[in-house]
């Protein structure tokens, strides 16, 4: 396999990285409310639950949909589902007063538990197993050795997690902060809404 198709395959998973959704909208909510710290483990689970997808795709997840296509259909209601009820925690939660101090280890939530939201989020969202499963394997050829399988799992893994690990410091600085903390209902309102949103399209489309 050469260097100039992992180079495709890096840029277009690169560029579905970088395409908002539940994942992205997380690690910004994360890092507003509880620091960078808490957003770098989110993003390590973002960037395994995408592993998990890729992997699935590259042994055989676009034959078993096309085999049972039901199966897609009931993740899709189930990732809907998920991302509402998601939704419906940050509207409620959304008045609540918001603790300013961030421990260095979070005591509500642990590494553990934040990598967990990270790979149960991406696992939620069929939009991943669609485009790992269609367009990214039309970048893989066929005869890949097996050397270029763990690359190409390496470069979803890096660009998922660095992405959100970006998402989380831009998040996570004072000033968009302060602001967030001047807003905070209003943006856990928004946030809840948007995964609301994309929950209802999820289901929807």
């Amino acid at each position: 396999m050469s260097l100039a198709a992992l180079m495709a395959i890096y840029f277009v998973q690169l560029a579905a990285a970088m395409s908002p959704g539940p994942a992205v909208l997380l690690a910004a909510r994360t890092s507003l409310r509880e620091g960078f710290g808490r957003g770098v483990w989110l993003a390590v689970g973002i960037g395994l639950g995408a592993v998990i997808w890729a992997a699935a795709a590259l042994f055989g997840l676009a034959l078993v949909f096309k085999v049972a296509p039901a199966l897609l259909t009931t993740l899709k209601f189930a990732g809907a589902a998920y991302l509402l009820w998601l939704a419906f925690k940050m509207w409620r939660h959304a008045g609540d007063p918001l603790d300013q101090h961030i421990p260095d280890l979070p005591r509500t939530r642990s590494v553990p538990r934040l990598v967990w939201l990270g790979i149960s989020t991406q696992l939620a969202n069929p939009k991943p197993a669609v485009f790992f499963g269609t367009v990214f394997l039309t970048f893989i050829p066929p005869s890949a050795p097996g050397w270029a399988y763990a690359a190409i799992l390496g470069i979803v893994m890096f660009n998922d997690t660095v992405w959100n690990v970006l998402v989380a410091r831009i998040f996570s600085l004072e000033k968009t902060r302060a602001a967030y903390l001047n807003l905070k209902t209003v943006i856990e309102r928004v946030f809840g809404g948007l995964l609301a949103l994309l929950g209802l399209k999820l289901a929807l489309t």
